[in-house]
């Protein structure tokens, strides 16, 4: 089971190095946020980066990024925080930290472009934050992996990660203020993404566990 986090401290430091470093930025970045007028405050997450079509914010192509490493209130942040820890280092650890790191990065960006150019579509502004779009990204990844890589995956973290993306499929659509098309489009991006990279490059075989 490749999900179940066997490590202590010091070796989960020690395998998954930039997992540990995004889980620290996020963090970092949560208490700025909080410092400077909270991380709920629309005007703090406007000026530390949050994602967003108004238009005196137009061109500025750096909050596709930016918005990634900022979270609106504490639980946001405890609920990516979570999903990053625990999910997140098998991938780290498949494709070694450079490629995950284009991989974690790329679909979280592609995920914003698609949020807003649907909101765009849509006529509605919107402000958007949180690392949901590359943490779904990594979620692509697996399946892609899950799909076409079945001997490196075991039934049971298969199954398991078919009912997280079931769940996290209903909580997006069912729960009011999240930007789905930011999951979905990250989501897609991990899936594509992924399949290019074993392409470009060898990939790792999962720790047998």
């Amino acid at each position: 089971m490749i999900f179940i986090r066997y490590e202590n401290w010091r070796s989960y430091l020690k395998f998954f190095p930039l997992t540990s470093i995004l889980l620290v930025a996020n963090v970092v970045m949560f208490i700025l946020l909080a410092a400077n007028g909270g991380s709920t405050n629309t005007m703090t997450l406007l000026r530390f980066g949050a994602l967003t079509n108004h238009e005196f914010f137009s061109g500025e192509w750096w909050r596709y990024f930016s918005s990634i490493f900022l979270h609106a209130g504490f639980s946001h942040l405890l609920f990516n925080s979570f999903a990053l820890v625990v999910f997140a280092p098998p991938m780290e650890r498949l494709l070694g930290s450079v490629r995950y790191g284009l991989l974690y990065l790329g679909s979280g960006v592609l995920g914003n472009v698609l949020a807003l150019a649907w909101y765009n579509s849509a006529g509605e502004t919107t402000i958007s934050v949180g690392a949901s779009g590359a943490i779904y990204g990594i979620y692509g990844a697996f399946l892609y992996v899950a799909l076409f890589q079945r001997t490196m995956m075991d039934e049971a973290s298969r199954k398991t990660l078919y009912t997280l993306l079931a769940f996290g499929i209903i909580f997006s659509f069912a729960m009011s203020g999240i930007n789905w098309m930011a999951h979905l489009g990250g989501l897609l991006g991990g899936f594509f993404i992924y399949g290019l990279l074993i392409r470009l490059w060898r990939t790792r075989k999962f720790r047998k566990q």
